[in-house]
């Protein structure tokens, strides 16, 4: 760490304001950068650790038409819920900030106005689509057609979600206005442009030249891709009404592209935040000292790597990012995370029905994060994690050091005497992790990280076993000491080396051992360099579990949640079945359908589905057999109003005579519900008409 800088500008992908944050954020983006960026304070470091709300994206105007409401409605409801999600669930940004504040405005004009100024922009007349029904210029995000590349038919104006290719709207096939439907019309428009084709030649050296070693495969490899196909130039403004308005005459109804304006506003977050602390934002941005680094997901590689710096390059006064550590994407039981389907994990959801329980979500995010392919979320191993692992592992070694240090010497830290080969080894051992966890955070393989530090609670748990303290204290009090000793300095590194972690736990431990009674507070890098973390004679709390079990229960209530999601989506997407023959209205008055009353039920024998019901229709008591027995038990059932029809032909069913059927129907989230009468106290016998 010795020749790293000391200044870090540490830049979280903005989210955009048409939804909450859920855990694919999460694990691609936020979870990461929250490490790094906790870890670096650890070490002393001057850390500017910024991100906002993007509230000018074409979604947010899409949710708006949706919603019936205003941008600037949707934009306000959705920043507020996802910036308490950020401050509940730990992330640490020095400065949250959003993209309508005046100071990004402000920012953002005045970046354009200089290369503008400069001549760094060229003007150019081109055909874009416009949907001639709703009068208006499509931007990127409202037009949908056929990716050229992988044939995906649901592709955005802008980029593939299916092979995350960027590319231009006129590019799609069989392109549709995704507001009104229609095929669009090409009509003549005035933008400007960045001529990334004329920064080609300085990026292959900065990126393919200079980061082949340095950056992550998929960045490295997404970024050469591009250049080898050879740039374009990019336009940086569009037809909309909403965003910040291009700066310049002649420009009416133009505001900046998002593309361009987004990635404006992690500067201007830092002249926020560097305003209310009384610092200057320059040195973050503009000091060849300083260590930049954007921590993005994969669909963002292009604008992060190739636009955004050629952006800088262009301005002249910014140093560029040292690293931009892109991810994966993260999946959800199989399928892929789409906020348009509800198909999500979302974090204000999730800390709702998780309450104390932030940890253990960035623990699974970390130990599943998609670092170098698309991983999966799923809600069995979530609980397993927790239980085999926190709980097992992490929360069983201190839950036993605390509990035995509070029995055998209430709570005071016991004097060690002389050192076994094995406490010697095991110290050691303890001593070289901070430099192993390190050596992975700096490489930002944070699953490896947090598997060694999983592995210096192996290293407590095992030393523990084979000293077996509780059998020692009966035989030889002085080496139990030792062994107690020994096994609070690992608990102490855990309450350390935790932190950029489970940073809600590691506080927990250090209060349950008492740090803020110390004379001094141990440090990381005191791990390796001190013989003693914690002291004799320094009095600990009591204990208190640092994880609980997740119960069957509570896994089960999430995958009823998703099962309901997947059900409505199926029905929303669901092509109507064909009509029926045609029928005259003597044959539907041939229906006779009557109010019954379910007087018995029993499940059918070796199958599923089937209910065998004892209904009295008011004209006869009679045997029906009905499959809902997948959503109703037979208790549920007795005694309920139902509709019959009575009239239909018996059937055998397994060879039980079925005399009538029971109508249902289904709600729009699947479930199955009866056809019953307002009024309960309609008679057995009534016609339904």
């Amino acid at each position: 760490m010795q020749n790293s800088p000391k200044r870090f500008t540490i830049t979280a992908a903005l989210p955009y304001t048409n939804g909450p944050v859920h855990i694919g954020h999460l694990a691609g983006v936020y979870v990461p950068a929250d490490i790094y960026s906790r870890f670096q304070r650890l070490q002393g470091n001057d850390v500017a650790f910024v991100c906002g709300s993007d509230e000018h994206g074409v979604p947010i105007t899409i949710k708006a038409k949706k919603e019936g409401i205003t941008p600037q409605q949707v934009v306000n409801k959705y920043h507020a819920i996802i910036k308490k999600s950020f401050q509940e669930f730990g992330i640490t940004f020095d400065n949250y900030s959003r993209t309508s504040a005046k100071i990004h405005h402000d920012t953002a004009s005045d970046f354009f106005e200089k290369l503008y100024e400069e001549g760094k922009f060229i003007e150019q007349t081109t055909e874009q689509f416009y949907d001639q029904e709703a009068n208006q210029f499509l931007a990127d995000r409202f037009i949908v057609g056929t990716c050229p590349k992988c044939g995906f038919e649901e592709s955005y104006g802008d980029q593939c979600e299916s092979c995350g290719t960027s590319h231009n709207a006129t590019d799609l096939i069989n392109p549709k206005s995704s507001i009104t439907g229609n095929t669009p019309a090409l009509k003549e428009t005035k933008h400007w442009f960045l001529p990334l084709d004329q920064y080609e030649s300085w990026l292959k050296e900065w990126i393919v030249e200079g980061h082949k070693k340095d950056w992550k495969s998929n960045v490295y490899g997404q970024c050469k891709s591009w250049i080898d196909d050879g740039l374009r130039p990019r336009a940086v403004t569009r037809d909309l009404d909403w965003g910040i308005p291009v700066p310049v005459e002649g420009a009416d109804g133009k505001v900046l592209y998002v593309w361009f304006d987004a990635p404006i506003g992690y500067i201007s977050a830092t002249k926020e935040w560097a305003e209310k602390e009384g610092k200057d934002w320059e040195p973050y941005w503009k000091n060849e000292d300083t260590k930049m680094l954007h921590f993005i997901g994969k669909d963002n590689i292009v604008f992060h790597c190739i636009i955004f710096p050629s952006m800088l390059k262009a301005e002249g006064s910014y140093i560029l990012p040292e690293n931009v550590p892109a991810n994966e994407f993260l999946n959800l039981e199989g399928n892929k995370i789409s906020t348009s389907k509800n198909w999500a994990v979302w974090l204000h959801e999730y800390l709702e029905d998780f309450p104390n329980q932030q940890d253990v979500l960035r623990y699974v995010l970390t130990a599943n994060a998609p670092e170098t392919k698309d991983n999966d979320f799923t809600w069995a191993d979530f609980q397993a994690r927790n239980n085999n692992e926190l709980v097992a592992v992490f929360g069983n070694f201190i839950n036993r050091v605390v509990v035995l240090t509070n029995k055998y010497y209430n709570g005071i830290v016991p004097k060690p005497t002389d050192l076994s080969e094995v406490d010697i080894k095991t110290l050691s051992e303890l001593k070289a992790y901070p430099k192993v966890i390190e050596s992975s955070l700096e490489r930002y393989r944070f699953r490896e990280a947090q598997a060694e530090l999983m592995n210096v609670a192996r290293l407590g748990n095992k030393y523990l076993a084979d000293e077996e303290p509780w059998k020692k204290v009966k035989t030889d009090e002085e080496r139990t000491k030792t062994i107690m000793y020994i096994s609070l300095q690992i608990a102490a590194a855990l309450a350390i080396l935790s932190e950029p972690f489970l940073p809600f736990t590691s506080t927990k431990l250090k209060n349950m051992l008492c740090f803020s009674e110390l004379d001094s507070e141990s440090t990381w890098n005191d791990i390796s360099n001190k013989d003693v973390l914690i002291p004799p004679a320094h009095q600990i709390g009591k204990g208190d579990l640092l994880f609980s079990k997740i119960e069957d229960g509570q896994v089960q209530q999430q995958l009823d949640k998703l099962e309901a999601t997947k059900k409505s989506n199926e029905m929303m997407n669901a092509s109507p079945e064909p009509q029926k023959d045609t029928i005259q209205f003597d044959d539907f008055t041939k229906l006779d359908m009557r109010i019954g009353t379910i007087l018995e039920a029993e499940k059918m024998a070796k199958t599923k589905k089937l209910l065998i019901l004892k209904v009295d229709t008011g004209i006869d008591i009679r045997t029906i057999v009905s499959g809902i027995a997948e959503s109703f038990s037979p208790e549920e059932v007795v005694g309920k109003k139902v509709t019959v029809l009575v009239n239909l032909a018996p059937r055998a069913l397994r060879g039980v005579d079925s005399e009538g059927m029971i109508l249902m129907t289904e709600t729009p989230d699947g479930k199955l519900v009866f056809l019953n009468p307002d009024d309960e106290k309609v008679s057995n016998g009534v016609s339904i008409s």
